[in-house]
C-alpha cells in the first residue's frame, strides 16, 4: 500500500510500474476519473518557485474533481514562522493531501512522520520523484518499452540524476551519469542505485566521459548546470560543465533513433543547443506534460481513501443543533 510519495528508493518495481499504468489509464481516458477525489483538498507548500510543479498540481487536483490550496514561502516560512511539526499537524485536520516543493530532503520526511495524510515530495534537494516518473512515462510512450534501454545524463549529479537512478534500477533501465570530477551523485544514492539494479537487470554507471555515456544511448537527458541554491557558482560551472553540454555533435552519439529530454527550465546555449532542444529528437514538451498525469495518478491512488475529516466535537455539536 502506498501512503506517501516521498523518494523512489521507496517502492517495489511493481508498485512503480502500477502507478506508471494508471498514468497511461488517465491520460488516455481522462474523464472517467473527474470526480474521483470530488471534495479532497490538496495542500500546496511551496519554498522554491516553480512553473511545471504549480501548474500540474493545481489543474491535476481540479481535473480529479478536487481542490488545491498554493501556500507561497512567506505564508509559511517552514522552521521559522511555524515549524514542520506544527505545519503537518495542523494541515491534516484541513486537507487530504499535502505537496511540498522544499530545499532539505528531511523537510519532506518529517512532514510525513507527523502528518496523518498523505504528503507528496514535489522536489527536494536530494530527489524529485514526480519529475522522474514523467520521464519515464515519457520514454515507455516513445519507445514502447523501458527494460534495457540506455539512458544517459550529462551534467550535474544533482536531484533529478538520483531519481533517474531511482527508477532506472527498479525497472531495468541502463542508467549511465557523466559528471565533471567532483560533481558526481551523492555516493548513497549511486550505492542504492547499483544494489537495486543488481536485482533488476539494470545498470548504474558513473564516468566523467560524456561521449562514453551518450555513445549507442536511447534517451540523452540533461539538467542545468546550477540548480536552485547554487546560483553564485553559475560562471565557475559554464566552464567546468562545457564538455558536458548536449550539442548535436554530442547528440550523435546516440543511436539514431534516440530521444532528447530535460526537465525544464533549460538555459539555451549552455547545457543544451538550440538545434538539438527544439529537433524532432526532443520530447522536453511531451515529458513537460507528462508531469501533469503521473501526479494524477499519485493523488489518486494516495487520496482517495482519505477522508473529508469532520471531528467528534462537530458530529455532537450537529446532532444537537
Amino acid at each position: 500500500m502506498i501512503t506517501n510519495f516521498l523518494s523512489l528508493r521507496d517502492f517495489t518495481p511493481q508498485q512503480i510500474r502500477y502507478l506508471l499504468g494508471l498514468a497511461c489509464q488517465i491520460k488516455a481516458a481522462p474523464e472517467r476519473y473527474s470526480q474521483a477525489l470530488h471534495g479532497k483538498t490538496l495542500a500546496m507548500i511551496f519554498e522554491k518557485p516553480s512553473l511545471r510543479t504549480r501548474v500540474t498540481f493545481d489543474v491535476g487536483i481540479q481535473q480529479l474533481g478536487g481542490f488545491s490550496l498554493y501556500l507561497s514561502p512567506a505564508e509559511i516560512n517552514l522552521g521559522k514562522r511555524e515549524s514542520v511539526y506544527d505545519v503537518a499537524r495542523n494541515l491534516e485536520r484541513m486537507v487530504q493531501g499535502i505537496m511540498i516543493r522544499t530545499f532539505a530532503h528531511d523537510i519532506v520526511e518529517r512532514m510525513a512522520e507527523y502528518a496523518s495524510v498523505p504528503v507528496i515530495n514535489g522536489l527536494t534537494d536530494f530527489s524529485h520523484p514526480c519529475q522522474a516518473m514523467a520521464d519515464y512515462l515519457t520514454v515507455l510512450e516513445v519507445k514502447g518499452r523501458l527494460a534495457g534501454l540506455k539512458l544517459a545524463f550529462l551534467g550535474d549529479g544533482n536531484n533529478v540524476a538520483h531519481s533517474l537512478m531511482f527508477a532506472g534500477a527498479q525497472l531495468g533501465v541502463h542508467v549511465y551519469v557523466a559528471t565533471p570530477v567532483g560533481y558526481e551523485p551523492e555516493p548513497c544514492a549511486v550505492a542504492w542505485a547499483c544494489q537495486r539494479a543488481s536485482e533488476t537487470g539494470a545498470t548504474c554507471v558513473l564516468t566523467d566521459d560524456p561521449i562514453a555515456a551518450a555513445r549507442d544511448a536511447d534517451v540523452i537527458y540533461t539538467d542545468v548546470w546550477a540548480s536552485m541554491g547554487h546560483e553564485s557558482e553559475a560562471d565557475q560551472r559554464r566552464s567546468i560543465f562545457l564538455p558536458y553540454q548536449v550539442s548535436s555533435a554530442l547528440f550523435a552519439c546516440a543511436k539514431p533513433d534516440a530521444i532528447f529530454m530535460h526537465c525544464l527550465p533549460a538555459h539555451r546555449g549552455q547545457e543544451v543547443t538550440d538545434d538539438v532542444i527544439d529537433s524532432p529528437h526532443s520530447v522536453v514538451y511531451q515529458e513537460a506534460e507528462n508531469r501533469l498525469h503521473v501526479q494524477k495518478a499519485i493523488m489518486l491512488e494516495l487520496m482517495q481513501e482519505v477522508p473529508v475529516r469532520h471531528s467528534r466535537a462537530q458530529a455532537d455539536l450537529a446532532v444537537h443543533v
